[in-house]
């Protein structure tokens, strides 16, 4: 007997059970991201217009992907809907770039990851954060349609010409020091870039035209009185280096700057001859004053994260939400909880989470909640969790578990009035509430999508195509569920797979 088979005498056209991780279901994507959701998600999602920080703790395969989605399909929503309160998200969910970079930089010879990743700071995670924030928004820009329907996040061209001059400039120099992308040089992509907010700094060359100037001047006025000999005596060079020495100056002082400024953004490479060009087609009024992330603390990041915000609220977002998960999976991590601590502990800043007009959703492993119970009075002073919409465990009730397969069943048929519960599938012996202490053991989602994957497959091994049988017996249930919990048991002591 076939599996389809039974789905498909149940009134269903593709099994609800097949997939396990939410970025890949299209079950989840078509139909349940709209309509299913945790229970707890009034807590961590709040209101989008209004983001509030939420700390989430959850196993494997309790969900958090899948409210990571919801949460950007939400988002989405709420800004087709209201185009001049829009919200500007930022995944930061790949940390496997930065943390490259990061321990590639700071490594010494013979250092473990531990003792490398101990050494990752708050300003690390916003210098990452806002090169994410700003590399997408720079791709965006300059990709713009001013014609059609406009997506949920995409800038709008009309709001471009909006932005005053001092906004112009904050958002070059962010792509100056934030802009990241391996389609095409920083260089060239900075320069499009202010062609595209028609940023005019002519009078940054300033400098070089005199110097160059100077020196075609003097060298014409030799020509012209055939004293070409005079450049053997002292006062040409010196008229010279009188003219070249403003932009000589200014070129050691921009490269000394990007020097710094390369050394110190430690989760993203940073060539200093570029950085230098680029900050040098900016007036000096323009740079005198401004903050840049040349030094080894958070406050010129702060700034920067401000003037970030700036731009985008006159882009149409009001607002940011930050969206922190699968931090288990970099390969410097490979899912170890200490090393996890090590990179999320410097985030519980309560200055960083509460900032004005940002939302974090932190979505963690619960792998690492078990490292709070350790901490110091300090510790939780600083990150002040109980204002954070801590939820310690992303846990899942048997009626939970149980709706959620209803609700998955539900909408893998084309008829869903045809459709029964998942009640239906087993024998009448089998009442609801046994059915439901049954799934309750199992935990979370994923647990929950193998099991009736395996128990499909168990059960439809015992018979044949000629001879079927549509509901599942008591003894195959009990049987395989003995199967997968030991076989769960010792995955979670580290003995096996999964």
């Amino acid at each position: 007997m076939k599996v389809q088979q039974f789905l498909e005498h149940h009134g269903l056209n593709q099994n609800p059970f097949s997939q396990e991780d939410a970025q890949t279901d299209p079950l989840f994507k078509q139909h349940c991201s709209k309509d299913i959701f945790h229970p707890a998600w009034d807590k961590v999602f709040g209101t989008a217009d209004e983001p509030a920080t939420a700390v989430v703790f959850g196993e494997k395969g309790s969900g958090k992907t899948a409210l990571r989605l919801q949460i950007v399909d939400k988002i989405a929503e709420h800004n087709r809907q209201h185009p001049d309160r829009r919200v500007f998200i930022v995944e930061y969910d790949d940390l496997n770039p930065f943390l490259d970079c990061f321990h590639e930089r700071m490594a010494t010879f013979g250092s473990s990851p531990e003792r490398t990743l101990s050494r990752f700071r708050l300003w690390d995670h916003m210098d990452a954060i806002l090169s994410l924030a700003v590399t997408g928004l720079v791709t965006d820009v300059l990709d713009e349609r001013t014609e059609g329907h406009m997506g949920a996040f995409e800038v709008q061209g009309d709001k471009l010409p909006q932005l005053t001059h001092a906004q112009k400039r904050d958002m070059l120099l962010l792509a100056a020091y934030y802009d990241h992308s391996l389609n095409e040089s920083a260089g060239e992509r900075w320069k499009k870039l202010r062609r595209k907010l028609r940023f005019s700094n002519w009078k940054a060359q300033w400098d070089l035209a005199l110097g160059i100037g100077a020196t075609v001047g003097l060298g014409a006025l030799l020509a012209q009185q055939d004293s070409l000999n005079q450049l053997g005596r002292f006062w040409p060079w010196l008229i010279i280096f009188i003219a070249w020495g403003p932009w000589l100056l200014r070129q050691v002082q921009l490269l000394w700057h990007s020097w710094n400024t390369a050394r110190q953004v430690r989760v993203i490479e940073h060539h200093t001859s570029a950085l230098r060009s680029m900050l040098s087609r900016f007036e000096r009024k323009d740079l005198i004053g401004q903050p840049a992330p040349s030094r080894d603390r958070s406050d010129d990041r702060y700034e920067l994260l401000t003037k970030l915000q700036s731009v985008l609220k006159s882009l149409g977002f009001t607002s940011v939400t930050i969206l922190v998960d699968r931090v288990d999976e970099p390969n410097l991590i490979n899912g170890s909880p200490q090393r996890m601590r090590d990179i999320l502990w410097p985030m519980f800043d309560n200055k960083f989470l509460k900032h004005a007009g940002l939302g974090f959703k932190l979505l963690l492993p619960i792998e690492v909640s078990f490292y709070l119970l350790k901490e110091d009075k300090e510790f939780y002073e600083r990150s002040r969790l109980d204002k954070q919409n801590l939820i310690r465990s992303l846990e899942w009730s048997g009626e939970s578990l149980y709706d959620l397969a209803n609700d998955r069943i539900q909408a893998s048929g084309s008829d869903a009035s045809k459709i029964g519960k998942l009640q239906t599938w087993f024998d009448p012996s089998i009442a609801e509430g046994e059915l439901v202490s049954t799934l309750a053991r199992l935990r979370v989602p994923r647990h929950l999508f193998k099991f009736m994957h395996r128990l499909l497959t168990d059960h439809c091994n015992r018979y044949t195509d000629a001879n079927p049988q549509w509901t599942i017996a008591r003894e195959t249930l009990h049987a395989t569920l003995a199967v997968y919990l030991r076989d769960l048991d010792v995955y979670d002591r580290g003995m096996g797979t999964g």
